[in-house]
């Protein structure tokens, strides 16, 4: 049976996509990965999840990417619907790979909920949502790696531009890149959440 692990990376972010990523294998080959070192990328070094990215891809029986921009993500913003909004790429990422079963990191608070949610918008593919699925299923934290790093790579040709920072609203540089940016240009940058509090709060100080 083929089993899928689908996380994110990027939600908390000021600017800059989020990034969702499915890992799909053959149930007999998932214990190999704990073999590898493979484990939720929070708990790894940058250039660890660079290595075990490219393992991760090598190994796979197939992965999908996919990325929310911040217009998007905005217009979910605005009606209250991230989690859907969420829950509709999961499902995207899990309908492409078609998996027996797919364990999903829920950022729902009612993870039964989201995972019914998926189930239903994936034409009714099994589920199993949980919180901290990345740290619990070895398969989740394989998908969050290639989620974490692909979500790295898009900051960094940000980074070749602008002086963003990390992109978090905890982050300085982050936050006065949009101050300067707004002060010099009158508007936000197209890669910039203009729904994120931080960054609403910064416009009506402009």
């Amino acid at each position: 049976m083929q089993v899928c692990g689908v996380d994110d990376a990027g939600r908390g972010s000021l600017l800059g996509p989020l990034v969702i990523a499915g890992v799909s294998l053959q149930r007999s080959k998932i214990r190999k990965l704990s073999a590898m070192g493979i484990r939720d990328s929070k708990k790894l070094s940058p250039a660890e999840r660079e290595r075990l990215y490219k393992k991760i891809i090598e190994f796979a029986d197939d992965y999908y990417v996919a990325r929310i921009n911040p217009k998007t993500i905005d217009k979910s913003v605005q009606k209250h619907d991230l989690n859907n909004l969420e829950a509709k790429y999961m499902a995207k990422v899990i309908t492409k790979l078609q998996p027996g079963i797919s364990y999903v990191d829920s950022c729902d608070v009612n993870p039964k909920r989201f995972g019914k949610e998926i189930s239903k918008l994936s034409n009714g593919k099994k589920i199993r949502s949980y919180h901290h699925a990345d740290d619990r299923f070895v398969i989740v934290s394989a998908a969050s790696i290639i989620a974490k790093v692909s979500r790295d790579r898009a900051i960094s040709r940000l980074q070749k531009k602008y002086d963003v920072g990390s992109g978090y609203p905890s982050d300085v540089k982050a936050i006065n890149f949009v101050k300067a940016y707004l002060s010099e240009f009158n508007e936000l940058p197209k890669f910039v959440r203009a729904s994120w509090k931080p960054v609403q709060n910064i416009v009506n100080s402009h």
